[in-house]
């Protein structure tokens, strides 16, 4: 018997007792293999639902672990590290049949799955006022400047309303307020790290796209351009007051290349 054909077999029913495998007390090993293969998919079930509480809020704790263990056994873990088991989970909901009654329900994964990976980013120092003077005095066109998002920043883009959705579940006091929720309604939110503290910050679609332009890598005017092109509406003044309260920029310089 080798780790590959134990491995396989763990997590797939239908395969037989790999060869070779025994018992300390002679006792069948079939049946211990049974044991021990429902014991690893319930911790990995268990471990899913603690990422995505609000995910199995929505569609009710067996439905979830239904759910859950079918992508437990066609997406095993690859890593010893566990925080980030899961990934793949929204993009499986997505294409998984008796979800699609509830279409928001992929996108709520993603959105949770995106406070995980903020809560375990990097740190990095936040930028300060004398930062920001520094960087404008040196710079030559401004609009020309590049502005570094913090390690933790992630945008959640939704054609339901998924910021709203979970903000209700964060509060017994405001479920109430589903019944008047329009789900169909786009949302967007900024997700990141403040300290200690993850949060989720709704966000206007045009600020959603500026700063998803900014991750790419982009300058300060093409962002806005981008911006302005996905909504009309794109304040550039608002949203970086927006972004540098929250502490969403680290640092804002101006590529050699474009000096004056």
């Amino acid at each position: 018997m080798n780790q590959a054909s134990f491995a396989a077999a763990l997590l797939d029913p239908d395969l037989p007792c790999p060869a070779g495998l025994t018992v300390w007390n002679g006792s069948d090993p079939t049946r211990r293999l049974a044991v021990h293969r429902n014991n690893v998919v319930v911790s990995l079930v268990d471990a899913l639902a603690d990422t995505f509480p609000v995910t199995q809020q929505l569609v009710g704790e067996d439905f979830f672990r239904a759910m859950a263990r079918a992508f437990v056994l066609q997406s095993p873990p690859t890593s010893p590290v566990m925080v980030f088991y899961g990934e793949a989970l929204p993009d499986f909901i997505a294409d998984f049949g008796p979800a699609q009654a509830l279409p928001c329900l992929a996108d709520m994964a993603r959105l949770e799955m995106a406070r995980v990976r903020a809560c375990h980013a990097a740190d990095a120092p936040l930028l300060t006022q004398a930062g920001i003077d520094m960087a404008l005095s040196h710079a030559g066109r401004v609009d020309e400047l590049r502005l570094v998002c913090h390690p933790s920043v992630a945008l959640c883009q939704s054609r339901h309303a998924v910021v709203s959705l979970w903000a209700a579940h964060q509060d017994e006091a405001q479920l109430d307020q589903l019944a008047s929720l329009d789900l169909a309604q786009p949302e967007s939110a900024l997700v990141l790290r403040q300290a200690l503290d993850v949060v989720v910050v709704p966000v206007p679609h045009g600020a959603a796209q500026f700063t998803q332009a900014l991750l790419a890598h982009q300058g300060l005017a093409q962002a806005a351009a981008h911006a302005v092109a996905a909504d009309a509406h794109f304040n550039l003044t608002e949203t970086l007051r927006l972004l540098l309260a929250q502490g969403a920029i680290t640092s804002i310089f101006q590529p050699p290349g474009d000096a004056p």
